[in-house]
């Protein structure tokens, strides 16, 4: 199977349209034609993730965040970013990106689905026609009402993470949430008017947390990468259903950073 087979069943999962504007999403390095007999998932592309591709011999790198962003003027050895592109060429590695689009079709659904949300709607609609409304983020609700203290116990459980950070206060009860994977930051306000009593997302700042508190809304920050980390095993169970004779392997999980 080619890499470009490949891409157009990942494109029927999350279709390129769906991407934001100022994404990258694609293939950004290599072959179409490429035949691909492992595939190697992870998160991001981390000298790490591209150095241990090329040693299980990797065919094709899938991540959810684009390597590239800006323009490329170059590809040298210069620059950590070109170094990595270089090496995906080096080694004959095609590597896609499937981040905005997957945020819409997939991430939402399945950080929803971990949380085991009811009822659920989309928290921020970026296309709509006359059939469907789709967009990042969910809100619906809870299976049961908790406190705060008991969502945020859930939320680690359920994201496997070690920690999360929260804004307002322990002892409140919630029952409707919100969940944007990655950075909520920009999303609190959707939350708000959708009336959601917590939001659980990434990436909050210390004004934002305390602005959202204010206005009623509990923050569980657990983390950009804590959440949308679930797209290795996502992306991975989905492979291995979908394709036949194709080595999947996946990245091993590893937070970015580290807290003492």
């Amino acid at each position: 199977m080619t890499c470009g087979d490949i891409i157009e069943m990942l494109e029927t999962l999350s279709p390129a349209m769906y991407a934001e504007s100022w994404d990258n999403i694609g293939l950004l390095a290599g072959r179409r034609d490429k035949e691909v007999g492992t595939i190697y998932i992870a998160l991001d592309a981390t000298d790490e993730v591209i150095d241990d591709a090329v040693r299980c011999g990797a065919d094709m790198l899938l991540t959810h965040h684009p390597l590239i962003f800006k323009s490329l003027k170059r590809i040298t050895t210069d620059d950590f970013i070109q170094r990595r592109v270089y090496r995906l060429i080096q080694n004959d590695i095609s590597y896609y990106a499937m981040h905005t689009n997957f945020d819409v079709m997939g991430m939402a659904d399945a950080a929803a689905d971990e949380l085991f949300l009811k009822d659920r709607r989309v928290l921020n609609v970026t296309y709509e026609d006359d059939i469907s409304k789709e967009g990042c983020g969910r809100v619906g609700r809870l299976s049961e009402k908790m406190s705060v203290a008991d969502c945020a116990e859930f939320v680690k459980k359920r994201f496997k993470v070690p920690n999360v950070k929260i804004f307002g206060e322990l002892g409140d009860i919630v029952e409707y949430a919100a969940v944007m994977p990655g950075s909520g930051g920009d999303f609190v306000k959707d939350a708000v008017a959708a009336g959601a009593d917590v939001m659980i997302t990434g990436d909050i700042s210390h004004h934002t947390g305390i602005d959202a508190a204010a206005q009623g809304l509990n923050i569980i920050d657990a983390g950009h990468y804590g959440i949308e980390k679930l797209f290795i095993p996502y992306m991975e169970e989905f492979l291995k259903r979908e394709l036949s004779g194709v080595n999947i392997i996946a990245a091993e999980p590893k937070e970015p950073f580290v807290i003492k």
